[in-house]
């Protein structure tokens, strides 16, 4: 067997099963994506670890739990269109396109925007469409989305990503200082907005207009 697909396999069993990760689809998605193609080729080896890793320009890839536990708390069905600020490595948005129909992702650093896009191709994740912009003013040309999820942590829920949700839609994103947030999840129905607070977490920081200033 592959060794990649061994350490998948593992990485699924020991760091999602074995936790609170029960959605089907979601620990489909998890088996499915190739994590190791969506890191520099020296942290292959450590791909399917229970941990997050750097890939250039300051970012990092999520734990695998962390992008299983925001994937979760969505509750896609498959036919959602999703907008994800910070694309990264492109990994969380490789995820959410075997589970819904459309994702749309914004990146503000070119080098990993371009590189994430190559490895769309490389896979044929076609129903990804991705942007280099400032995220937290979403994408408004194709909103509203049904979901949203935000990838780097702001000192509050940017307004253009709650104007641009669905109604119903949910939106998950880390809010907090620079140094620990907390994963807030945002629903909106019937033109009312109710926050959950879901789990302490610390991510990179969520640059932009209304994030924090580079």
């Amino acid at each position: 067997m592959d060794p990649y697909e061994t350490g998948r396999i593992r990485m699924v069993q020991e760091q999602l099963l074995n936790r609170d990760i029960y959605d089907k689809r979601t620990i489909q998605a998890m088996s499915e994506v190739p994590r190791h193609l969506f890191v520099d080729d020296a942290m292959r080896g450590r791909a399917y670890g229970d941990h997050p890793l750097p890939i250039g320009a300051g970012q990092t890839i999520s734990q695998p739990y962390i992008v299983a536990y925001m994937t979760q708390a969505l509750q896609l069905q498959g036919h959602e269109k999703v907008l994800e600020i910070g694309t990264g490595s492109g990994y969380q948005a490789a995820v959410l396109s075997r589970m819904c129909y459309k994702v749309y992702t914004v990146e503000r650093i070119d080098s990993l925007l371009a590189e994430a896009r190559r490895i769309f191709d490389k896979l044929h994740y076609y129903n990804i469409r991705s942007k280099l912009d400032d995220g937290t003013l979403g994408w408004p040309e194709y909103s509203p989305y049904d979901v949203i999820i935000v990838t780097a942590g702001g000192p509050s829920i940017p307004e253009p990503l709650v104007e641009q949700l669905a109604d119903p839609g949910r939106l998950i994103i880390p809010v907090g200082d620079q140094h620990v947030q907390m994963l807030q999840l945002l629903e909106k129905k019937e033109g009312k907005v109710e926050i959950t607070d879901l789990a302490g977490v610390r991510f990179v920081d969520l640059v932009g207009e209304y994030g924090w200033s580079k």
